[in-house]
């Protein structure tokens, strides 16, 4: 029985590649990890092997040919059955290709990479329901994996045929996640030969079109998306992309020149769907897993406390000066769209502050033998999100205008309360902020973000008496903060003078935007 080789994710960003030359022929018997051909991305030569043992059935592509990424490569002949995915025992794929009209075909959808290291995903929501007639990228179903929620898009135009998984199902990277028939020919394992050489043809002429639109713009999005943005006289490579790896989707478009960012209602339906009343019930309990976000969370945190001597220092901000900076800019900016809040202030402060004490921008390594300084500061900050807590960070603060972080904290803020962070998003944080003061909390004692060194927690702003220069006493605006550093390589007496210079720029603003200069 033979079944598809896919062409793996080869390179971020990348849609498609050249065949260089095929290392093995049909016929050939192939070895698990063995290499079977060469390709050509527009950055380097990649050599592509076998996922497992078996005989090459159909090579779909010749030297020279552009083969498109996640689409097949490839047959391969094994022993093994090569039905749907067994978890769940979700049903076997569809084996009906083309018998019921000779101008369509049912070939299945594999689920792509949706981000680095993840190999497995919680189906969270279908958008679309067997029988349904679905577009070229439209959604098709909402994820979970131990980042963010995904939502995946189709890739041609069709009829849902099979959908493998169920809500709360668990589907696998590079396995069928359902079946779609679409109108043509179309390249499956159950096609003949002739008909996958023929498939190879239009394939080549679309990535050839994929190939000159992409190139300038450098986003991830379809022939179809990208026609929609030349219609639109839209700069594709300025659209915020919300799909898989950033790709660019038609709502995206759409969202751009309606100036505001695209948004799904399936949360909003989820959401809807629990407050249905439930009969009154008293002893019961009730048992569900730690999945995705949580379960990334609760493995972290368990490892950060296991591994780093933490300890805490807190003091008070007397914030009345720079929040009333802060209210002044926030209306002037606000005719521009640019949302202007008092975090903006919190991390461009302490990025000034870190270029005087670069040990708080450090990593130690596990086993405490050396220790990394970064020139970049790369401030995270703690999103409370409907699927737990994600700390998407603020690259290369210290390069940054105030008004340029306050898009970024903005963008950020948005997207992981979508639960769409960009995988960039959340590597490469070096410092944190949680700011446990929007919910009520006035002090914490926070879980450092490991591999980094500290950790800073911000409580509610208060009015609070306190005494002027001239000993009268006055209302200012006090905000607590509260730290938990690496012991291994920051002392009490680092944190407390980091801590006092953080202070000051926040205290003065004027100072601040001095040093900014």
């Amino acid at each position: 029985m033979s079944k598809d080789f896919i062409l793996p994710d080869i390179g971020e960003g990348i849609v498609e590649c050249e065949i260089v030359e095929w290392l093995v022929a049909e016929g050939d018997s192939i070895k698990e990890d063995q290499p079977v051909v060469d390709v050509m991305t527009d950055k380097a030569l990649v050599q592509i092997p076998a996922k497992e043992d078996g005989v090459v059935a159909k090579l779909y592509y010749q030297k020279g040919d552009i083969a498109k990424v996640h689409e097949p490569l490839f047959a391969i002949s094994t022993d093994a059955d090569a039905a749907a995915p067994v978890q769940n025992e979700a049903p076997a794929a569809p084996e009906t290709a083309g018998e019921d009209s000779s101008d369509t075909s049912v070939t299945d959808f594999i689920l792509p990479d949706i981000g680095e290291g993840i190999v497995e995903c919680e189906i969270v929501e279908w958008q679309v329901k067997e029988g349904d007639l679905i577009e070229e990228d439209q959604p098709v179903v909402d994820v979970m994996t131990d980042k963010a929620l995904v939502q995946i898009p189709a890739k041609e135009q069709g009829v849902v045929e099979k959908l493998y998984y169920g809500k709360g199902d668990i589907a696998k990277v590079h396995e069928p996640l359902f079946a779609i028939r679409v109108a043509g020919a179309a390249t499956s394992s159950a096609a003949p030969a002739t008909e996958a050489q023929q498939a190879t043809k239009p394939a080549a002429q679309s990535s050839a079109t994929v190939t000159s639109a992409a190139r300038p713009g450098k986003a991830i999005a379809s022939p179809a998306v990208r026609r929609l943005a030349r219609e639109h006289d839209v700069d594709i490579s300025q659209v915020p992309g919300s799909g898989a790896k950033g790709r660019v989707l038609k709502d995206d478009i759409h969202a751009f020149v309606n100036g505001s960012q695209a948004s799904t209602s399936a949360p909003a339906t989820a959401a809807a769907a629990t407050t249905t009343a439930a009969p009154v019930s008293t002893g019961g309990t009730r048992v569900e897993p730690i999945r995705g976000v949580k379960a990334a969370m609760a493995k972290a945190m368990q490892e950060s406390v296991s591994t780093i001597p933490h300890f805490t220092y807190a003091d008070e901000f007397d914030l009345t000066d720079v929040m009333a900076l802060q209210k002044q800019l926030k209306a002037q900016y606000a005719e521009q769209g640019v949302r202007i809040t008092m975090m903006p202030f919190f991390i461009k402060a302490m990025s000034l502050a870190l270029k005087e004490f670069p040990i708080m921008n450090a990593q130690v390594n596990a086993d405490c033998t050396e220790l990394t300084y970064f020139d970049d500061h790369n401030i995270g900050m703690a999103v409370d999100t409907k699927i737990g807590l994600l700390v998407p960070n603020i690259k290369q603060v210290q390069n940054k205008s105030l008004l340029e972080i306050a898009e970024e904290v903005t963008r950020l803020t948005n997207a992981a309360r979508d639960g769409r962070v960009a995988p960039e998003d959340m590597k490469g944080g070096t410092i944190s902020i949680s700011n446990i003061g929007v919910i009520g909390g006035t002090v914490a004692t926070p879980i450092i973000n490991k591999p980094e060194a500290a950790i800073v927690a911000l409580g509610k702003v208060q009015q609070l008496p306190r005494f002027d220069a001239n000993g009268q006493v006055v209302a200012r605006s006090i905000m607590n903060v509260s730290w938990s550093g690496d012991h291994r390589i920051i002392d009490g007496g680092t944190i407390a003078r980091f801590n006092k210079r953080w202070q000051e720029f926040l205290e003065n603003p004027t100072a601040m935007l001095v040093h900014m200069v």
